[in-house]
């Protein structure tokens, strides 16, 4: 059985389980459904890829680190001090006095289709300035896992040029997780359209990958888990999300690795490469935002501990139940043994789950069908 992420003397001065390093900004919910043209009024929260891991991981109970930048205006010390009530560790996250903190507007809509709008002020924003200059890299390589998303690269030159270098072979490199996140909105107008390229790279070099099957598809044009497989052929363990048909991790030892350390890489593989499949739960959704971020965070939780690539794929599916079954991105998770118990049921009783709000109260009781 697969153990925890370990590592190597060199992974042995960390100071945190993960570190996210990525954009977060401050998001408008609107008051009622309709067009943006026709919403009188908005609430406030926040929204980041990145910083949704960071703050369910905490939330779980993992040391966990997020690396941005925020203007020094109020949206900032909103973001900052949001994310941290959620115990997650801040002071790595740098204000620039000269750019703003990204903001945007959405509909009540489902974001997953075209009926949703988007309303993105983000270009010029403080984190679009991240750089291998201005990032402490003493931060950022001080846990046993880093996570990074495609979101970042797309935010500018200097955002790509920063994720480049922390994927490039390194002795000090963590254990690099990667979301494909693929917004194929913020590549318009830059590079030609290369995103899909990028992003593609980007995976290659990273050593667990979360990618959606639609995504892969519009992306690359590769259809079906194999297909994503063969064309990720160096990632230690490639998570293909696959819709209502559940997740196919992809994980065993791969040939070539890339630092001397591999972040404790092969701690965290099995001994022959395998494809497990692992079934999505039944879930009263309340709001389909933030599944995909909750989930890197449940698989990611199960990999610190070390359980079995299904019971990670389990806890992956949990967390994103947790997030559905209420209306923002965010939510307290399961307490650990409740999620235990849940991810170690036999494949029927796994099938016959129906999860709705609430569900993750220690005294409520799980309905099945």
């Amino acid at each position: 059985m697969p153990g925890p992420v370990a590592g190597t003397a060199a992974r042995a001065a960390t100071t945190t389980d993960v570190v996210c390093l990525g954009e977060s900004m401050v998001t408008f919910l609107p008051s009622r459904p309709g067009r943006l043209a026709d919403v009188p009024e908005f609430g406030r929260g926040i929204g980041g890829a990145e910083s949704n891991v960071a703050c369910a991981l905490a939330a779980a109970g993992h040391r966990a680190t997020w690396v941005s930048r925020v203007g020094t205006d109020g949206f900032g010390d909103h973001l900052v001090e949001t994310v941290a009530g959620y115990g997650v560790d801040t002071g790595a996250v740098r204000r620039d006095p000269d750019r703003p903190t990204g903001i945007y507007f959405r509909t009540a809509t489902d974001r997953a289709t075209d009926v949703h709008e988007v309303a993105y002020y983000r270009a010029g924003s403080a984190a679009s300035a991240m750089s291998v200059r201005n990032v402490p890299y003493g931060d950022v390589l001080s846990g046993r896992v880093l996570h990074l998303s495609g979101i970042t690269a797309a935010l500018s030159a200097d955002c790509l040029d920063l994720l480049h270098d922390l994927t490039a072979p390194r002795e000090d490199r963590p254990l690099v997780s990667f979301d494909v996140n693929h917004r194929p909105g913020l590549w318009r107008g830059r590079d030609g359209g290369a995103g899909p390229g990028v992003l593609l790279d980007l995976a290659r070099r990273s050593d667990l990958v979360f990618v959606g099957e639609d995504e892969a598809e519009e992306a690359w044009g590769v259809r079906g888990a194999d297909a994503i497989r063969a064309a990720l052929p160096e990632p230690g363990v490639v998570v293909v999300k696959r819709g209502a048909d559940g997740v196919t991790v992809f994980s065993g030892p791969r040939p070539g690795p890339r630092s001397a350390t591999a972040g404790g890489a092969e701690d965290v593989l099995g001994e022959a490469e395998e494809a497990t499949t692992v079934p999505a739960l039944r879930v009263d959704v309340v709001a389909p935002v933030g599944a995909g971020d909750a989930f890197a965070a449940g698989f990611l939780s199960a990999t610190l501990r070390g359980l079995p690539v299904r019971e990670r794929a389990r806890h992956g599916h949990l967390m994103a139940a947790a997030v559905l079954t209420v209306p923002g991105d965010l939510t307290q998770p399961p307490a650990r043994a409740h999620a235990d118990r849940l991810a170690g049921l036999d494949d029927d009783a796994w099938g016959r789950l129906r999860l709705g709000p609430g569900w993750t109260g220690d005294d409520q009781e799980v309905r099945t069908t």
